[in-house]
């Protein structure tokens, strides 16, 4: 097992004019801890992994593992097993084969080999898949295959990158189990990449999330969830994602917030306009998740109701997604399943105060002058 630390850590390309990949990441992940990389497609989450595997040059900045600066040090002796999202399996070889391949690259002797590859084989279920070859298996058995080639190497550091993308959506949470016990029971430093944040969140004991090549939060799966420090975040973690209503503090006496277009406005309980007090007369955008905007059927404590046209509902079963139209602005509820009227008409939603987030128009940072902490 090892740390891993980046500082500073940079990828320019120059085809065509610079475009920087990666500027300066700055990331410590400690020894036996699993972190994930999450974003959007051309975030630099690949290529950041891909630094830290020694595949990909460096433009910037210091990468170490286990305390020993790598920048020049080839894949091979980094002591790193990485798993693509291709399953790379040799064809002609048996899954035994595929499993112990590495080893007798490096002359390993063969008793030792066996029983790597049997310890392996044991801790993926893969005993009966052994003299099989890949063709003979499902996309989910093949990649554990991939996975039992890298246990069976004992690297200090496991890297994935997109490991699930080709899989099912049942095989993706199956894995998804596999993949977090194997940590469990192994004990080892991880680094994963995906796009998807239920794999982050559900993975991770901390994640990354990043956007054009910038680490815009690294934090623990709860805390990104309820304390984003940015829009990009607030919205990139949680689906449906957050709602977003950009608007004002206004009010001579009490804060409200007040839409853009002048349909709706709120009042804000006191903790709330504490907070935003140094916002009034300034642009916010106000944001809140689905699952804090209920269905007002009478006025609550804690809610500040929004009327708008009921636009669509979508029956999930145990919940239904319901999307309103308040003013210019579209909001989404997380309702539990109800009666609802029909298209078009009016409703009103309900909006938990307590759960509400202002963020600068402007930067998009999280206003958080004054705020406590979650409950």
């Amino acid at each position: 097992m090892a740390s891993v630390t980046l500082e500073g850590v940079r990828k320019i390309y120059h085809e065509g004019g610079e475009h920087v990949a990666v500027a300066g990441v700055n990331l410590e992940v400690a020894d036996g801890e699993f972190v994930v990389l999450v974003g959007p497609s051309g975030c630099g989450k690949s290529t950041t992994l891909r630094m830290i595997a020694g595949l990909e040059s460096i433009s910037g900045g210091t990468i170490r593992i286990d305390g020993r600066v790598v920048n020049d040090v080839p894949p091979k002796l980094r002591d790193i097993a990485m798993v693509f999202q291709s399953y790379a399996l040799y064809p002609h070889m048996t899954v035994r084969e595929n499993l112990g391949f590495a080893l007798k690259l490096r002359n390993m002797p063969r008793a030792e080999i066996d029983q790597r590859v049997s310890a392996a084989a044991a801790t993926l279920g893969l005993e009966q898949y052994l003299d099989r070859r890949p063709r003979q298996l499902s996309g989910g058995q093949r990649q554990r295959v991939a996975l039992g080639r890298a246990i069976v190497r004992q690297p200090k550091v496991f890297l994935f990158d997109e490991p699930l993308s080709n899989l099912d959506a049942q095989m993706r949470v199956s894995m998804r189990r596999e993949i977090a016990r194997l940590h469990q029971e192994l004990g080892v430093t991880m680094i994963y990449v995906t796009h998807d944040q239920v794999e982050a969140m559900t993975l991770g004991d901390r994640i990354v999330v990043m956007e054009k090549g910038h680490v815009k939060q690294i934090d623990t799966p709860l805390n990104l969830y309820r304390r984003p420090k940015n829009r990009f975040v607030a919205g990139f973690i949680g689906n449906p994602a957050m709602n977003f209503v950009g608007g004002t503090i206004a009010g001579g006496g009490d804060p409200r917030f007040a839409a853009e277009g002048g349909e709706w406005e709120m009042r804000l309980p006191a903790d709330v306009a504490a907070r935003v007090q140094a916002s009034r007369g300034a642009a916010v955008i106000l944001g809140i998740r689905p699952e804090d905007v209920s269905i007002a059927t009478q006025p609550g404590r804690g809610l500040a109701t929004v009327t708008g046209r009921l636009e669509l509902a979508e029956s999930l079963g145990n919940e239904t997604f319901v999307y309103v139209r308040a003013g210019a602005h579209d909001l989404i509820a997380r309702a539990v399943p109800q009666p609802l009227p029909p298209l078009g008409s009016p409703i009103a939603l309900g909006l938990d105060t307590d759960k509400i987030h202002f963020f600068e128009a402007a930067s998009g940072e999280r206003i958080t002058s004054g705020e406590r902490d979650p409950a």
